[in-house]
């Protein structure tokens, strides 16, 4: 594993080397939401007006985003998330872009965090400084939910990055099988969860460390008990014109009828990687 400082320029110059093509709005429900509306010069280009933050969420603890892509066949799995074909302004404006730029913490599940190649940031200069501007700290937390605890620590970025906090949250034999190799990491903590109980874990990390705004970037079992369990506020999705990914891989697998209401309505205007976008919030 090379250096965070190599990843992270990397990192930045896969950011700012992109060609980026804005977004244009195309349905605006904003006013009819409690929200925090956030953007500077940058953002407000290529998203094409503010990003809005949802104020209140249901329940005391973090308010939770889930952010995806998924194919015009509404599949979302995937080994190579490009082959989607959300393109540069998916990747660089929305998923490392407005929707995390302004959280505590990205939240993901195992599969997701076990590699390398993968940590949970912005990286635009511009987006950096916004972090900045917001009184944020350069780097979200990192959250990792792994029930039994099967990751490989030596091997996930995320793991290995001492300025950063990370929170496991895992059941009991979790916890014990990561206890040694978060032992010698003191920058992560584990987080106990009964069963499938995100709630409590959430509410931990909302009292005792100060989380208050996540966005969940995957996978889809995580996402689908997110919000079976009322823990989510909104959905950035991100529609392409592609029939891709695993058949029948939809971004929520779980038990209950989805009320989605829109905020915003964006349509990407590069002619090679079309796209929608809809910031949707979830209805209870």
């Amino acid at each position: 594993m090379d250096s965070f400082h190599a990843f992270s320029e990397r990192k930045t110059g896969e950011a700012t080397s992109a060609r980026l093509v804005p977004f244009r709005t195309i349905e605006d429900c904003s006013s009819t939401f409690s929200t925090r509306n956030i953007s500077n010069v940058w953002t407000r280009e290529y998203y094409d007006g503010p990003f809005h933050l949802l104020a209140n969420g249901p329940l005391p603890g973090p308010l939770v985003s889930l952010v995806f892509v998924q194919s015009k066949n509404r599949n979302t799995g995937t080994d190579n998330p490009e082959e989607l074909g959300g393109g540069p302004v998916d990747k660089h404006v929305i998923y490392e872009g407005v929707s995390r730029v302004a959280v505590d913490a990205v939240l993901a599940g195992a599969k997701t965090a076990d590699d390398e190649n993968t940590f949970f940031s912005v990286w635009h200069p511009e987006l950096v400084a916004f972090r900045r501007e917001l009184g944020l700290p350069r780097h979200p937390a990192q959250i990792v939910v792994t029930g039994r605890g099967c990751i490989n620590v030596e091997r996930s970025r995320v793991f290995n990055v001492p300025e950063v906090p990370v929170y496991v949250i895992a059941n009991r034999d979790g916890c014990r099988a990561l206890e040694a190799a978060a032992g010698r990491r003191p920058w992560v903590r584990l987080v106990p969860m009964n069963g499938d109980d995100l709630r409590r874990p959430l509410e931990s990390l909302f009292q005792e460390h100060g989380v208050r705004r996540i966005s969940a970037v995957g996978g889809r079992t995580t996402a689908s008990s997110l919000i079976d369990q009322g823990l989510v506020q909104d959905i950035c999705l991100t529609t392409t014109e592609r029939h891709a990914g695993q058949p029948n891989s939809p971004f929520y697998v779980g038990r209950q009828s989805l009320r989605l209401a829109p905020i915003v309505r964006k349509r990407g205007l590069d002619p090679e990687y079309p796209i929608v976008f809809e910031h949707l919030a979830v209805q209870t």
